[in-house]
């Protein structure tokens, strides 16, 4: 019970699971959580002594079991990282309000539902919140009006618990990370959408699962004491160019 614990949503593949595995490499005890029950009980795997929490963090009710079930398993929580999210693109006038509002579930309101349900124990701990947000909720791009609109609103989010919650030492902050070469990035970019971010990064490539569960881990240690409120872009220089994709108008 004494072990710093790590609550990580999306944690079945992808950044979530790399997160897990770097945390947990660090000393820290992990829980996972994703609502496909299937690839969490084969990532859980991978991760020693994990928690096991197959939920769904747009539903109410279950936010409040997986909470209820890591103080049963964990009797504490140290920082939560709200990396839970769909990915849902298409155009403007092809983006009903269900469409919307299935994107909006998961990405923004799992975020709130999620930090509202964890904050006593946050506070208990003076622990911290590491929400993931995107480039996309920074710089507007096609074909993302309700996954774009909802990463900025989860920058603004993290903004207000931190300005609010600060006051019991829980610090918030965010990671917006740029393209990362996941393989479900790499089975639906184009070569001319690969080529293009290529030139537009100025690091001149993807990201890494890896590089992103790095910029999480340093905010959920101590040695980031003293941030709160922050917005760290973890894209090689992405948003800094200002650079439109044409391949992606395409």
């Amino acid at each position: 019970m004494s072990k710093k614990t790590a609550l990580i949503t999306g944690a079945a593949r992808g950044i979530g699971l790399a997160t897990a595995k770097l945390l947990a490499a660090d000393g820290w005890r992990i829980a996972m959580l994703d609502r496909d029950t299937d690839a969490l009980h084969e990532a859980i795997q991978e991760v020693e002594d994990a928690v096991y929490l197959p939920y769904d963090v747009s539903d109410p009710e279950q936010v409040q079991a997986a909470i209820s079930d890591l103080r049963s398993s964990c009797g504490r929580l140290d920082a939560l990282v709200n990396n839970a999210g769909v990915a849902d693109f298409g155009p403007i006038e092809e983006t009903d309000f269900a469409r919307w509002r299935t994107v909006m579930a998961t990405n923004l309101d799992g975020v709130f539902l999620m930090s509202q349900a964890a904050t006593p124990l946050l506070k208990a701990s003076k622990g911290c919140l590491v929400n993931i947000a995107s480039i996309s909720g920074l710089r507007a791009s096609t074909l993302r009006v309700a996954y774009g609109t909802s990463k900025a609103a989860v920058i603004q989010l993290t903004k207000q618990q931190a300005a609010e919650l600060g006051e019991y030492g829980v610090r918030a902050n965010c990671v917006c990370p740029g393209p990362v070469r996941t393989k479900l990035a790499m089975a639906v970019h184009s070569q001319d959408i690969i080529d293009a971010y290529h030139d537009a990064i100025p690091l001149n490539r993807y990201g890494s699962e890896r590089e992103i569960a790095e910029a999480i881990a340093f905010l959920c240690s101590d040695k980031a004491s003293y941030v709160t409120g922050q917005v760290l872009a973890a894209d090689g220089g992405f948003d800094s160019t200002g650079v439109g994709l044409p391949a992606l108008r395409r």
